[in-house]
């Protein structure tokens, strides 16, 4: 656990001296220059934060991914406190998730069956710089999964599928420009983390740490790439990973987007998702929005399912080493009984050789 604090607190620094070594703020409001003049001349600095942000709402979907389920729910953006330059806010999911499809596992060897409801919380404070170029945020929350299980992907029988609760707590730093936008995470599952799902396998939630830097290509459409770090006290996933994510603006905040991400423990992984909001600014276009010269304030905050690997439970791990190596020593066996029948059977040929040579001798 200490050790994972660490990576986190490293992480965090990390990002922090790289958004520190970029000019956020240095230049002046006369001169930050976009297509259509400066942030003075499209009246940025004049707009009242109290009239723009808005509560909004709306429901958002997405198929699995790497630990992560089908899911679909509802959620929304409550602004608590709106400051001159600032706010504090509230927001808030309900998901229903849904089976594995086509019995290939998201979580590596067993499936998710059954439907159960997650929830993801998140308060958090976000602010502009000087000039509204740069928005500065910070956001903790905590989030909840039941899990029901189904038969394994492997062709291995199990039996006694049971459903189990797994929570976490949350924390993210994030910086957004128009252009740029910087999302540091950790995701540090608390309570039972680990649950014996069925007579074979065992699950445990992940602890995650990770860093994401995206780029606006167009104003409506978006890319990022990411690195993060896993683990967990089962062990066998314990890995590094990237991914990758196209996101694009379809009209009045229909946002679709697609992921791929790679690594040891759950190789490569596609998934893609649907979220649209409605009521304050979740109803403008991106371009609406990047007309303002203002980040998106009540963006939803992301990085937030509970990740679940399943492995071997340790004494079916433990039972099945010992089969491997009964089964190579067997293996090893045969093929020196097979050697040594070889070697026998090549000596009983040299002596009947002997035997005819010695009866043709005496014949002559």
């Amino acid at each position: 656990m200490q050790k994972s604090i660490r990576l986190s607190l490293s992480l965090a620094g990390t990002a922090a001296l790289a958004l520190a070594s970029i000019p956020f703020g240095a230049a002046k409001a006369d001169n930050t220059k976009v297509a259509q003049g400066t942030a003075a001349d499209l009246g940025v600095m004049s707009i009242s934060l109290k009239d723009a942000i808005q509560p909004n709402f709306g429901f958002q979907g997405a198929l699995q991914g790497a630990g992560t389920p089908n899911q679909a729910g509802i959620g929304g953006f409550l602004p608590l406190v709106t400051g001159d330059n600032s706010v504090f806010f509230l927001d808030a999911q309900a998901n229903a998730n849904f089976a594995d499809y086509n019995n290939y596992s998201s979580i590596i060897n067993t499936t998710v069956a059954g439907t159960t409801i997650s929830t993801s919380s998140r308060l958090g404070y976000r602010f502009l710089n000087s000039d509204r170029s740069w928005m500065f945020g910070v956001n903790a929350g905590y989030d909840s999964r039941p899990m029901a299980t189904g038969p394994a992907d492997t062709g291995v029988n199990v039996k006694n599928s049971s459903t189990v609760f797994y929570q976490q707590v949350a924390a993210g730093l994030e910086a957004v420009s128009n252009t740029w936008n910087f999302n540091a995470y950790a995701l540090v599952p608390v309570g039972t983390t680990n649950y014996k799902l069925n007579s074979v396998y065992q699950g445990g939630a992940l602890n995650t740490y990770g860093l994401d830097v995206g780029y606006a290509i167009t104003p409506d459409f978006k890319a990022s790439l990411g690195y993060y770090y896993q683990n967990s006290d089962l062990g066998t996933a314990d890995s590094s990973g990237v991914n990758g994510r196209l996101a694009y603006n379809i009209s009045n905040g229909l946002t679709a987007g697609v992921n791929l991400s790679y690594d040891q423990a759950f190789e490569t992984r596609f998934s893609a998702d649907l979220k649209y909001r409605f009521g304050g600014n979740g109803n403008k276009t991106a371009s609406e929005k990047k007309a303002w010269q203002i980040p998106v304030l009540t963006e939803t905050v992301r990085n937030r399912d509970v990740r679940v690997h399943d492995s071997k439970a340790g004494w079916r791990a433990f039972t099945d080493d010992i089969e491997d190596a009964t089964d190579a020593i067997a293996n090893v066996a045969t093929k020196t009984l097979d050697d040594l029948h070889l070697k026998a059977l090549a000596n009983v040929l040299n002596d009947v050789n002997n035997i005819r040579n010695n009866v043709l001798n005496d014949v002559k």
